[in-house]
């Protein structure tokens, strides 16, 4: 953070921390550009809203910032890039020095809507043939680009979590016999708690440990267009509370979470049932999507069962949004509102899409990924997103184990603000100003204060010792 150009001066003058500041403007002239520096002082006055930061009332530990990896992603990282432009992108997505220090990665387990190579999963037959002891289980397909890409990741940012999930079992476990739409035929949830088991001991035999598991991505969505299953909340608990707890625990597996639900905030009844089912006892907590509803449900199941927690796992872009529309929406909505209602993560689709918003394996024609790789021009060119700067915002300052603390806000339309504590006692406030002009506002902190002024529809991060 030395490049924010500190000055010994105001340090002397004042004798509060000096504070480092990054910011993002609508109108692009800022991307995560480094400010000069602030002073604490004691005594001074206040200028419009004071938001006041109280490390002494903590909320959720955070596991991090990121996105996933899909196929389609990977396969354009290894395919589409230089060897020394991979090696680039890669600092740039998870360096948290160099880059935006990615720290979380949610990863399919087979094919979804975003896949190179079709579909496919870890046990796939002929169609009418069955393997329900797994015999032919394979994560073979992930070792051409995935897993050497995670491997990299891992080595750039060794606090990466890593979670997993599928967008539909292999076909044959399924009543329609295809990986698109349909429901479990649940006569096979024994074989799918053990497909789980040789997934997380495949990857952790390739070095990448899972954090996490998710039963199934939006278990209320199925559809003949891309991998997707329906899965009621009474079959997930059964699920879990019958086949993938105990057979996770059987296998030394029991440290691994799991997260029920994975999908968006407008119904919360569903993580409420099963949270309040025999799964219980397996269970981590619940993860959320942002494609309906609002981050408040979070908080809704929170209070139901505060021992549980909550985890933000899964928003796109789209490519026919305003970058200064998109800054604040996500702001606001993911970066303030998801922390703000006790999520662990915040975590984005596509880490990478091309010029196409593909390669596509499904109906989404207009996703924008975290990047652009755009092949169409030799060599490819790789444009850095609004979800970019987004995630580099808080993933640059807010280290994995730090905890959100107390802070107040001012809601949509004025200063609106989230604050965390690092494990090494620091300090990271972000601030985005969604009010209709210029803003000044006031920051105070153990008696002490500072002034500062940003411009409409800026996000700023604050960060101090």
């Amino acid at each position: 953070m030395s490049s924010c150009g500190r000055t010994g001066t105001t340090q002397t003058i004042s004798g509060g921390p000096s504070v480092q500041v990054v910011q993002t403007t609508g109108d692009r002239a800022m991307l995560l550009q480094a400010q000069p520096s602030v002073a604490f002082v004691k005594g001074g006055s206040s200028s419009g809203p004071v938001v006041t930061v109280d490390p002494t009332t903590q909320y959720q530990q955070m596991d991090g910032f990121g996105g996933s990896l899909t196929d389609s992603s990977a396969w354009l990282i290894w395919n589409k890039l230089s060897t020394s432009q991979q090696a680039t992108l890669m600092q740039q997505l998870f360096s948290p020095s160099s880059g935006i220090g990615i720290s979380f990665l949610r990863q399919p387990m087979g094919a979804t809507d975003f896949s190179a190579s079709g579909n496919y999963s870890y046990d796939d037959m002929p169609s009418g043939q069955t393997d329900p002891t797994l015999t032919n289980f394979s994560v073979t397909h992930d070792t051409a680009y995935i897993i050497p890409l995670l491997k990299q990741a891992l080595s750039i940012n060794p606090n990466i979590k890593v979670v997993a999930l599928p967008w539909s079992p292999p076909a044959w476990m399924k009543s329609t016999g295809t990986m698109n739409g349909g429901n479990m035929n649940t006569a096979y949830f024994p074989s799918l708690a053990q497909y789980f088991v040789d997934f997380v001991q495949a990857y952790g035999q390739q070095g990448i440990p899972i954090y996490a598991v998710s039963v199934q991505n939006e278990p209320l969505y199925s559809t003949t267009g891309y991998p997707s299953e329906y899965l009621a909340a009474s079959d997930e608990s059964t699920f879990i509370a019958n086949n993938l707890g105990p057979a996770l625990s059987t296998a030394g597996l029991g440290n691994v979470k799991i997260f029920g639900y994975d999908h968006n905030w407008d119904n919360p009844a569903y993580p409420e049932s099963v949270l309040g089912s025999s799964a219980a006892q397996y269970l981590a907590g619940s993860s959320f999507h942002c494609y309906a509803g609002d981050p408040s449900a979070q908080s809704t199941v929170k209070a139901a069962f505060p021992a549980k927690d909550i985890w933000f796992t899964e928003c796109s872009g789209i490519t026919s949004s305003t970058f200064a529309g998109d800054l604040v929406w996500n702001a606001e909505h993911l970066l303030i509102g998801a922390t703000r209602n006790w999520a662990r993560s915040v975590s984005l689709w596509n880490l990478a899409l091309d010029q196409n918003s593909g390669p596509r394996n499904g109906t989404c024609a207009n996703c924008r990924g975290v990047v652009t790789i755009d092949d169409s021009v030799s060599p490819a060119s790789v444009t850095f997103n609004v979800e970019y700067y987004i995630l580099g915002h808080l993933g640059k300052f807010v280290l994995p184990g730090a905890h959100r603390i107390d802070s107040n806000t001012f809601g949509a339309g004025s200063i609106e603000d989230v604050a965390f504590q690092n494990p090494d006692g620091s300090i990271v406030l972000l601030v985005l100003n969604s009010a209709s002009g210029a803003e000044t506002f006031t920051v105070s902190f153990k008696g002490q204060s500072f002034n500062y002024t940003l411009p409409i529809g800026a996000l700023a991060t604050f960060n101090w010792k």
